[in-house]
């Protein structure tokens, strides 16, 4: 595990900006899981993992918000947030085994502000007892699997006795960072809560390299149980900005029975503009993409836009107009077919 500047040299040779960044360091902590750390190749200052976990000085440009979702707008509760009418997000801890350098939570994650408390899993609990219109509740953070067994177990408990209908998203990276901690002890205990409602596994898998033999039998064990793999991947400059590596990456993830579901644009928070591909660049490679793979590998390219303005999907628009009784539309490879317009 990489947690420090020293344990940082031991292992690469830093560029100048990464050095810059101990002289001024951002919010977000430096902590690279070891499973991470085997995964850098030490000698390439552009390899896709190192830009996702080593920390950069042009992080410190703090030219957008550090809240661009307006999360701290629809708090309901100190860690409960109801920004869309029929889900909301519980902030189950503000820690990760890694921090990714892209963390558009960067407001929260890593600030010692610690595990959910018991005080605050009631409040949460209550609130959602009251709101029958939530039908979906996505455990984050931070990473939630860095909790306890034991906080785990209360946490899913106060849960499914305020709301045994509500659909969860388990949403972490420890399948990626840190697959070790998916033993039988903390199995078993997702598959008690299995049987009393509706679980779903959230991943976030960047790049075909972190799908390694380790995550991929983490997340056996959740497909064992019947829980569906969904992935949400991040659109990052220098790590998964190339077609080829998106299409390697989507048939991977859905040969190893993980849905690739949301290429998120990467949120306008501060400290991430060297990361962020512009979103014309993003449509030319969603379109490429759309051409390789299947419908099943294909994820939805979408931006969760500014001040809270939700997640809206962005794709190529195929639909070139009417010509009298006919629509007319272009085919992915560029030729042109017509259809009945009623």
């Amino acid at each position: 595990m990489i947690a420090d500047r020293c344990a940082l040299e031991r292992k690469l040779q830093l560029t100048e900006n990464e050095r810059k960044w101990f002289d001024d360091p951002s919010s977000l902590p430096l902590l690279i899981s070891a499973q991470m750390e085997k995964l850098i190749m030490p000698d390439d200052p552009d390899d896709p993992i190192r830009r996702q976990f080593v920390p950069d000085v042009r992080e410190n440009i703090r030219i957008r918000s550090v809240d661009p979702l307006a999360e701290e707008e629809h708090s309901v509760t100190g860690r409960l947030i109801h920004r869309y009418e029929h889900r909301a997000a519980l902030l189950t801890t503000d820690r990760c085994f890694s921090y990714c350098r892209h963390c558009f939570r960067r407001r929260f994650t890593g600030l010692e502000s610690g595990p959910i408390s018991t005080k605050e899993i009631r409040k949460a609990a209550s609130y959602l007892k009251e709101h029958r219109e939530i039908h979906e509740l996505l455990l984050t953070g931070g990473d939630m699997f860095t909790l306890s067994d034991e906080h785990l177990d209360q946490l899913f408990d106060a849960i499914r006795d305020a709301r045994e209908d509500l659909v969860l998203r388990l949403c972490t990276r420890a399948v990626a960072s840190c697959p070790s901690r998916f033993d039988d002890k903390l199995m078993k205990l997702i598959e008690k809560y299995n049987h009393k409602g509706p679980l779903l596994l959230l991943t976030q898998f960047n790049h075909p390299r972190e799908l390694t033999e380790e995550s991929i039998a983490a997340v056996g064990k959740f497909l064992a149980l019947s829980i569906p793999a969904f992935n949400q991947s991040v659109l990052l400059k220098g790590v998964n900005d190339s077609v080829d590596t998106l299409e390697e990456l989507c048939n991977k993830l859905l040969y190893n029975r993980i849905k690739p579901y949301y290429l998120f644009q990467c949120d306008l928070v501060e400290g991430t503009e060297h990361l962020r591909v512009s979103v014309e660049k993003g449509l030319e490679l969603e379109k490429e993409l759309r051409k390789r793979v299947s419908g099943l590998a294909m994820p939805q390219y979408t931006i969760d836009l500014p001040e809270g303005g939700g997640k809206v999907i962005l794709t190529t628009d195929y639909l070139d107009g009417r010509e009298g009784d006919m629509l007319v539309f272009s085919t992915p490879d560029g030729q042109k077919r017509r259809y009945p317009a009623d």
